[in-house]
């Protein structure tokens, strides 16, 4: 073969190489780019020293309150949740530590309920009743060791019948009444949402889930701001 067409061959070789790997770099830097923002719900906050600091902790329920809970209390409190959905109890019992961090707590209003009566498979509880009230005696020790003042909420209403996606739950009464006796012997203040927003269950909350529209979120979020608001020392 002529040194010549060697050469060329070798040239056309290597544009090709070359090529194929820009194409293949291509995506991903594209996927780099395309990498959504954080949720403005769970995204740290600035403190402003002058304001008490808030904790939010709890499940969805929690974090669809979360953003106008923060805009009723602007200028008043600076209001922090914990960022991630809370779950269980057993997985507050895992990530309390972090999401108290170091800093000092003035208020804490928390809750946990509805995925620990879920049922993960015919039979099967996340964490039935005794376990969680073991769990939840835990947790609150730990949160008053904060000297926070803190507040339970009670778990939200679940519909009856099918619900989309389709899940299964143990009675919400049964766990709300043994969150609401620990409560009561140790002092937490206690916010009923679920006696709060059943009364407009037919008006605020999506058909068939356990969540609520954004007029069942704004409902939910007065109750938690009072409450919070009742709370809050002024400095």
């Amino acid at each position: 073969m002529p040194l010549r067409t060697f050469a060329l061959g070798l040239l056309a070789a290597a544009v090709s190489l070359a090529s194929a790997s820009a194409q293949d770099a291509k995506p991903k830097a594209d996927a780099k780019k395309a990498k959504p923002a954080p949720s403005p719900v769970t995204a740290p906050i600035r403190d402003d020293p002058a304001l008490p600091r808030v904790l939010l902790i709890g499940d969805s329920i929690s974090m669809g309150y979360t953003l106008p809970v923060r805009e009723l209390l602007k200028g008043k409190a600076n209001v922090h949740r914990i960022p991630a959905n809370g779950g269980p109890t057993l997985n507050g019992l895992k990530n309390l530590k972090a999401w108290l961090g170091t800093g000092k707590w003035d208020v804490i209003h928390f809750n946990f309920g509805i995925h620990d009566m879920k049922f993960m498979e015919p039979g099967k509880q996340q964490v039935p009743p005794d376990t969680y009230e073991k769990n939840l005696r835990d947790i609150v020790k730990r949160l008053q060791a904060t000297n926070a003042k803190l507040i339970w909420a009670t778990t939200t209403p679940i519909p009856d019948g099918e619900l989309n996606p389709s899940r299964t739950f143990d009675k919400v009464p049964t766990y709300n009444a043994i969150a609401t006796r620990i409560m009561t012997e140790t002092g937490v203040t206690l916010n009923d949402l679920n006696a709060h927003i059943t009364p407009h269950l037919a008006k605020l909350q999506n058909p068939k889930d356990v969540h609520f529209n954004k007029e069942g979120s704004e409902f939910l979020a007065k109750a938690v701001a009072a409450k919070i608001e009742a709370q809050l020392v002024k400095k």
